[in-house]
C-alpha cells in the first residue's frame, strides 16, 4: 500500500560551530601554558573537522552558484554512453563516518547566564527550535532552487515547462518563511529571550494558505519526475547530485517534500509551547486560538491535496468497457488507500480504494511512458461490497489458490478476499498483500470504506423519503474480521 512518509529530519551542518572552534583553539594553546609539563606526556593532535566548512562555503550564494558551474562543466562534457566515473561524483576530501547535524545548537547554548525556571527555560528552546526550523528550511529551499532547478534549466536537461511542474510555486515560499524568520528574530530581546510569540503566530499563520497551491501540485509533480528520471541526462544530474556532499544523500524529492513536512510540525511545536507556557503568561489566552487555527490550515491543506490526488488518479483510470464507469467514481472526493496487491491467478493489480468504489487495475504505460490504470474487471460500490479475511493456513482454499499466493510450498499468507452484493452480477476477488502490516492496513481502510459508503447510501435514502433500506446492509457483524481492529467511524470527509 502507498504510504506517504513525512519524518521531519535533522540536517548536518554547513559549518564549524563556533565553539567547536574556541574548544579546538584551547586543546592547542593548553600545553603552551604549563612549562612543567613532563615532555614525555604524549600531546593529543587537534582533530579535523568533520563539518563540510572547507567543500561549501555556507555563508554566502556565490558557493552554490560555483557548485552549479561545476556541475554544468561535468554535465557538458559527458556523453550519454558513458557512465559517471564515482571519483567525479564525491569530494576529494574523505568523507566523515559521521555526518554533523544541520543545526544541534540550543537555546541554553547561546546564553551565558539566566535565572529562568526549568518550565521558562523548556519554553525558550522550544521556540528556538522554531527559529532554526524556520533557518533551516529556508537554506534548503533556496539549495534547491540554485543548485537543482537553475542548473537543470541552463543545461535544458528539462524545459521550463517540466520544472516550473516539478517545482510547483516553491519558490514563493522562501519569501514567505523569511517573513516569519524576521518576525521571530524581532522577539528575542537583548537578553536572547522571547516573551509573547502568540501574537505573532496568529498573524502570520494565515500565510500559509499558500501550501494548498505547492501541495496539491505535488501529486502530479512526483509522477512527472518519475517519468523525466528515464532521462538518462536527468538521472545523470540527479545522481551527481545525490552524491554530493551538500545533498546529505538526500534526493531530489526529499527536498521538494520539505515543505509539507514543515507545516505538519507546526502544530506539534505549538503544542510544546503551550504546555511549557504559565498560567499568568499574556501567550495562555491566545495559545489555544493560534493552534486551532494551524490546525484548521493543516486540515484544509491535507483536505484539498487528498481531493487532487482523487482527481489525479481517476484521470489515470483507462476503462476497458462503458460498464466500468460506475457514478461511485467521479462522485468520490478522497482515496483511503492504493498500491500494489496479488490476486489468485498471480497476477499484480494495482488497487484503488476511492471514497465510494474500490477499483482494480493493471498497470500499463501511456505513450509517453507515464503511468496507465486499465480498470480490471468491474468496479465494486463500496456500499455493496463484503469483505472476508482469509486466515493463514496450508490448506488455503485449493490448489491453484495455494499456488498462485505461495508456489505450493508455503502457507497462504496476508490474504483476504471482496466481494459484490446487489447492483449487478456478482464477482469475487482474493487478494493478497506483501506482508501481514499490509494486510491489516487493507482491512482497515475497507471496513471504514464500507461502513461510512453504507451510512451515506441510508441517509441519503432517507432523505429522498424511500423505503427504509435493507437492514442487513447496516449489520457490521460480517465486518468484525480481527477483534484486535477496533472500529471507527470517521465523519465523512
Amino acid at each position: 500500500m502507498h504510504n506517504q512518509i513525512p519524518p521531519n529530519q535533522m540536517f548536518p551542518s554547513f559549518t564549524l560551530d563556533k565553539q567547536d572552534e574556541e574548544d579546538d583553539h584551547e586543546k592547542t594553546t593548553e600545553h603552551k601554558k604549563d612549562p612543567e609539563e613532563p615532555s614525555t606526556k604524549r600531546v593529543r593532535p587537534v582533530a579535523k573537522s568533520n563539518s563540510l566548512t572547507g567543500v561549501i562555503t555556507p555563508a554566502k550564494t556565490p558557493a552554490l552558484k560555483r557548485f552549479g558551474q561545476s556541475i554544468t562543466r561535468s554535465i557538458s562534457f559527458r556523453t550519454e554512453a558513458r557512465p559517471l566515473p564515482p571519483a567525479n561524483m564525491r569530494s576529494r576530501q574523505k568523507p566523515p563516518l559521521f555526518t554533523r547535524k544541520h543545526n544541534s545548537q540550543c537555546w541554553s547554548d547561546t546564553v551565558e547566564s539566566h535565572d529562568l525556571t526549568a518550565k521558562e527555560i523548556k519554553r525558550q528552546e522550544v521556540i528556538y527550535e522554531l527559529t532554526q526550523g524556520e533557518k533551516q528550511l529556508i537554506e534548503d529551499l533556496i539549495l534547491v532552487k540554485k543548485v537543482y532547478y537553475e542548473p537543470m534549466l541552463k543545461l535544458e536537461i528539462m524545459t521550463e515547462s517540466e520544472l516550473g511542474h516539478i517545482f510547483g510555486t516553491l519558490d514563493s515560499l522562501i519569501p514567505l518563511h523569511e517573513d516569519f524568520l524576521t518576525r521571530l528574530e524581532k522577539l528575542r530581546g537583548s537578553e536572547k529571550t522571547v516573551g509573547e510569540v502568540a501574537p505573532t503566530l496568529m498573524n502570520w499563520f494565515p500565510c500559509l494558505e499558500a501550501y494548498i497551491t505547492y501541495c496539491c501540485n505535488q501529486v502530479g509533480a512526483k509522477a512527472l519526475l518519475d517519468l523525466k528520471k528515464q532521462d538518462k541526462a536527468v538521472e545523470r544530474f540527479l545522481l551527481l547530485c545525490q552524491e554530493s556532499p551538500f545533498s546529505r544523500k538526500l534526493d531530489l524529492w526529499n527536498f521538494l517534500d520539505l515543505p509539507r513536512s514543515r507545516l505538519v510540525k507546526y502544530p506539534l511545536l505549538l503544542k510544546e509551547i503551550q504546555k511549557c507556557t504559565p498560567p499568568e503568561h499574556p501567550d495562555e489566552d491566545i495559545l489555544p486560538d493560534a493552534l486551532e487555527l494551524i490546525l484548521s490550515i493543516v486540515e484544509e491543506v491535507n483536505k484539498k491535496t487528498g481531493e487532487a490526488e482523487c482527481q489525479f488518479y481517476r484521470r489515470g483510470l483507462a476503462y476497458m468497457e462503458e460498464s466500468q464507469r460506475i457514478p461511485e467514481i467521479q462522485l468520490s472526493r478522497f482515496l483511503y488507500c492504493q498500491g500494489e496487491l496479488k490476486n489468485s491467478k498471480g497476477q499484480r493489480l494495482h488497487v484503488f480504494l476511492f471514497e465510494l468504489a474500490l477499483v482494480l487495475t493493471r498497470l500499463g504505460e501511456d505513450r509517453e511512458g507515464g503511468h496507465l490504470y486499465q480498470v480490471y474487471r468491474q468496479p465494486f460500490p463500496n456500499a455493496l461490497l463484503n469483505l472476508e479475511d482469509i486466515p493463514d493456513s496450508e490448506a488455503g482454499g485449493g490448489g491453484t489458490f495455494r499456488t498462485a499466493f505461495t508456489g505450493g510450498n508455503d502457507k497462504v499468507r496476508n490474504c483476504f478476499r471482496v466481494s459484490s452484493r446487489g447492483r449487478a452480477k456478482a464477482q469475487s476477488h482474493s487478494l493478497q498483500a506483501n506482508d501481514s502490516f499490509n494486510k491489516q492496513q487493507w482491512i482497515t481502510c475497507l471496513r471504514q470504506a464500507i461502513v461510512q459508503s453504507r451510512d451515506r447510501s441510508s441517509l441519503t435514502s432517507q432523505n429522498l423519503q424511500s423505503p427504509p433500506p435493507d437492514p442487513t446492509l447496516n449489520n457490521l457483524a460480517d465486518l468484525s474480521l480481527n477483534p484486535a481492529i477496533e472500529m471507527t467511524h470517521h465523519a465523512t470527509h
